[in-house]
């Protein structure tokens, strides 16, 4: 199940992300300016946040693989066809019509795992597949970022959409049939919103889908941009060199599966804190103009950010105590609305106060999150090991 995951993620993430290796390629095409480009992320991540809810509902009646393979079918045929837009404003309809297809795998991959796997490992599950997401992430920055420099960024696009497509079919191969799953039929049990309005009353899920909308919306504001600081002085650095810090993922592959199996021993908020406090130590250090203090920067943030993240999310089916597919559902939705709308407001700092207003801006964020969890998660299911 988790290698099946991990090709859904690969899928899923490669193709959500590409565009951010190719933002300056994209700029200069259309002839707009970066907080523009980034607008074919937040497309693409607010289509996925306005679409997680209903596949919830999908994925309670048709069952959570049956749904995960046809959004990440679509996503793939969208992928495709975004590659080839015309105009920069077809591109933003297609990414976001390929958003709202890619909703059905975060929407439905944690509810999944949390019904088919034991408790007790439950923790360490959520961290491996949040791990295998940003192998996906890292995967389609990486190809996108130098194929697009070789021979365009549509070209770029077209790669991660090709093995996006041979990831969806591996995840079609290797998933196995739920064992654990329910499925809600109509008029029985609880309406659809009857179970998102019970998981929005609760002020412990409340803060945790908080986590999400803050830390990712500084996650991507810090990734979005990056690339605009390193392309101009003093580092002009080429785009194929650039995409290259993608590969600060792979702490974050470390850290995700990290977090999870210390969380099982010490509790969640702890370790929640502690990757906080570790993002706002490599947030610091990005603010050097020596490049291989930023990249050492960029590192440590992005392993705190993942650990986070990890834990976050894998908090949210435990706290839920019915809908617990519209539980993992909201998350995303903070989550990717974070991405959406923070993402670009990023871009506002970055106009007026350059590479210094992203990274305050940033860690801004990372404060109030931390400040919420520790009021609002102190003594939640979870927090703290059983003693």
């Amino acid at each position: 199940m988790l290698l099946a995951l991990l090709f859904a993620g690969l899928a899923t993430f490669a193709q959500l992300y590409s565009l951010q290796a190719v933002l300056t390629g994209v700029a200069a095409e259309f002839v707009v300016p970066a907080a523009d480009a980034a607008l074919t992320v937040s497309a693409a991540t607010l289509g996925l946040a306005v679409a997680v809810i209903p596949w919830s509902a999908v994925a309670d009646r048709a069952g959570r693989r049956r749904s995960m393979a046809w959004a990440i079918g679509g996503a793939v045929v969208l992928g495709l066809l975004a590659a080839l837009a015309p105009t920069f404003e077809a591109l933003i309809v297609l990414r976001f019509l390929e958003g709202v297809m890619l909703g059905g795998v975060p929407a439905t991959a944690l509810a999944y795992l949390f019904e088919e796997v034991q408790r007790m490992h439950a923790a360490v599950a959520a961290g491996t597949y949040i791990a295998g997401t940003t192998l996906g992430g890292l995967a389609g920055r990486l190809i996108a970022g130098p194929v697009g420099d070789l021979l365009g960024w549509r070209a770029g696009v077209l790669a991660v959409s090709a093995m996006a497509g041979a990831a969806a079919v591996a995840f079609v191969l290797l998933a196995p049939r739920a064992r654990g799953f329910v499925p809600v039929l109509r008029g029985r049990g609880p309406s659809l919103a009857a179970r998102v309005l019970l998981n929005l009353r609760s002020p412990r899920l409340l803060a945790v889908y908080a986590q999400g909308f803050l830390l990712m919306g500084g996650f991507v504001a810090v990734y979005n941009y990056l690339a605009f600081r390193l392309e101009a002085t003093p580092f002009l650095l080429p785009a194929s060199l650039v995409s290259l810090l993608f590969l600060a993922y792979l702490s974050g592959t470390a850290t995700s599966r990290l977090a999870g199996g210390i969380s099982a021993r010490v509790g969640r908020l702890p370790v929640l804190l502690s990757a906080l406090t570790v993002m706002l130590v490599g947030l610091a250090v990005t603010f050097s103009d020596l490049l291989p203090l930023v990249v050492v920067g960029l590192v440590v943030f992005t392993g705190g950010f993942f650990a986070a993240h990890s834990v976050a999310s894998g908090w949210t089916p435990l706290l839920a105590t019915a809908g617990r597919a519209q539980a993992a559902g909201l998350y995303n939705v903070g989550y990717y609305a974070g991405s959406s709308v923070l993402g670009w407001v990023g871009g506002l700092f970055f106009g007026t106060h350059g590479w210094p207003g992203v990274a305050g801006f940033a860690a801004a964020l990372s404060l109030a999150a931390g400040l919420l969890a520790a009021v609002a998660l102190r003594g939640a299911p979870g927090a703290h090991p059983v003693r």
